[in-house]
């Protein structure tokens, strides 16, 4: 195949359902980027949402298509506007990043000849023939991105016939080390953050960083620190207040049954994570599902605190037992209870230590850069293989 001269800049199209405030969507934005950074050319095409700015400041197009429709009808429908999209833009890759969009836009790079990238963020278990269909369709890819190794083993477990064939990667999720550094949050930040919740000014912290749903593990870790007889600390639910009225309710009535209500802050979602965390002593991810990759836990270590998280899903993979934090036994409330009362107890020679250790295992292993540089590679080998010179990708 001839080689594409430089003149040409690749063009990958990166396809999610909404531009919302979450993990995915930060790590599409994080992608484009590091496409930008080098001279390609990102697209994003979503229903749209709120990181819309933050794709036209870091140099990346949206355009906005319905591809989080999950009715077979509207795919339809917006097929034929993919394909006008995917031509008109001289699209050379097509990466998709949730079930909907690979339902729709697989099948029209295919038909383009455009190669294709899948990356599963979220959870693969199927639990029916209908969930095992509508999952398989992201393995259709040319290659497939799991964003942790466990992530990897529901793949295989799922679909051990197919995984064969398959091109499946690992490449864990990334932080922004200039965002999440403690030398870059101001004293002002954690003052306001302190104000926002309501703290009080002489109890350790608490927090567990989570969207308001049970799976997260809210009441279990109300039950464990209920266990902490001895200890009196305030417990941050940061996210739990963006809930519906009926999920608050029993959080606040669980925490009064516990004897914990005074201490227990259920506050909403912050604009200031690095400030939020600076708060913590310990920073808490109990959730009772395993977690596919699990950011906050990254995130927590990146600003220096330790995690404690049951042993289980992604949490396995970004936390150093006994040395960046601490892991329970998966949904053991005495197990938890055990780890907190550890991190808790340490004291401020060893908690140093710690927050040394657990910046250094996230820039080692779960930046940005190393995330979108792994990206990258794969789009280069596909972009190779498509006929585009070495010189025009670069390294």
């Amino acid at each position: 195949m001839s080689q594409k001269t430089n003149l040409v800049r690749p063009v990958i199209a990166q396809i999610i359902p909404a531009l919302h405030n979450g993990g995915v969507e930060r790590g599409t934005v994080e992608t484009a980027q590091a496409i930008s950074d080098i001279g390609w050319r990102p697209i994003v095409i979503s229903s749209g949402g709120m990181l819309e700015s933050q794709l036209k400041r870091v140099g990346a197009k949206h355009i906005n298509l319905p591809v989080n429709q999950k009715n077979p009808v509207s795919w339809m429908l917006i097929k034929p506007r993919l394909r006008k999209i995917f031509l008109g833009e001289n699209v050379d890759i097509v990466h998709v990043r949730s079930r909907a969009p690979a339902w729709i836009s697989l099948p029209v790079a295919k038909s383009l000849s455009i190669p294709t990238v899948a990356t599963i963020h979220g959870k693969f278990e199927a639990t029916n023939l209908f969930k095992r269909a509508y999952n398989k369709q992201m393995l259709y890819a040319d290659e497939i991105i799991a964003i942790s190794e466990y992530t990897k083993s529901v793949i295989e477990y799922q679909f051990p016939k197919l995984v064969e064939s398959l091109s499946l990667n690992v490449i864990h999720r990334g932080v922004d080390l200039s965002i999440f550094d403690p030398k870059n949050v101001t004293q002002q930040r954690i003052i306001n953050e302190a104000e926002r919740i309501g703290l009080p000014d002489d109890l350790p912290v608490v927090m567990l960083p989570a969207r308001p749903t049970s799976w997260k593990g809210h009441i279990m870790l109300l039950h464990a620190i209920s266990k902490l007889e001895h200890l009196d600390v305030a417990i941050v639910l940061l996210g739990a207040g963006d809930a519906n009225t009926r999920f608050v309710e029993i959080l606040e009535k669980k925490s009064v049954e516990l004897g914990l209500g005074a201490n227990v802050r259920i506050a909403r979602s912050t604009r200031d994570m690095p400030a939020a965390l600076m708060l913590a002593d310990v920073v808490v991810m109990p959730s009772v599902y395993p977690e596919p990759f699990g950011r906050i836990a990254i995130e927590a270590q990146a600003m220096g605190r330790p995690v404690v998280a049951f042993e289980h899903g992604g949490a396995k993979e970004t936390i150093l037992n006994e040395k960046t934090g601490w892991l329970a036994k998966p949904n053991d409330v005495a197990s938890l209870a055990l780890s907190l009362e550890k991190a808790l107890g340490i004291s401020g020679s060893e908690r140093d230590n710690l927050s040394k250790l657990a910046q250094s295992n996230v820039k080692r292993r779960f930046s940005i850069k190393k995330m979108t540089k792994s990206t990258l590679d794969i789009y280069r080998e596909l972009l190779l293989e498509k006929g585009f010179s070495p010189l025009v990708l670069g390294k």
